[in-house]
């Protein structure tokens, strides 16, 4: 795959809603070059109806090993919120700041057990490419992890 700038300039990610549910921008994170991040939106999830923040979603701008493993986009839905598709609608909230990003394919990553993460990929529109093996170099082994999921979103 090809590296973007890590440098990437952060574009208005413009309103992004779905019904009951907002991506809300919190904060634009820079690169971090000497752990090999690239550049991060980092979004809450909003419920439009009860102003209530469901919790967090993000996008990595990039191409790297870290994104092999790590994907582009990383979320996590509070348990009450739970069984809503609001990790998959989220995910399909930020396919077009991605392909202004030129982030084609773009992917997203999980722990083989986490079934609803795999579902919401699934959901979201994601073919499972592999499950790979982590590298021990890998921030995700040092935390215990071994496997990655890796879907695939033709954008």
């Amino acid at each position: 795959m090809e590296i973007i700038e890590k440098d990437a300039i952060f574009l208005d990610p413009g309103k992004l809603i779905d019904d009951d549910l907002e991506l809300v921008l919190v904060k634009k994170v820079p690169a971090n070059e000497k752990k090999g991040y690239f550049p991060m939106y980092e979004f809450d999830m909003v419920n439009t109806i009860t102003g209530e923040r469901m919790w967090e979603i993000n996008l990595r701008i990039g191409y790297n090993e870290n994104i092999q493993y790590g994907g582009h986009i990383g979320y996590g839905v509070d348990e009450k919120f739970r069984g809503h598709h609001y990790a998959a609608r989220s995910v399909k909230l930020l396919f077009q700041l991605a392909k202004k990003h030129g982030l084609n394919p773009m992917l997203i990553t999980c722990n083989p057990e986490n079934i609803a993460s795999r579902k919401a990929c699934e959901c979201a529109g994601g073919a499972l490419i592999e499950i790979l093996d982590l590298p021990e170099h890998n921030d995700q082994y040092q935390r215990g992890e071994r496997q990655k999921c890796i879907y695939k979103f033709d954008l």
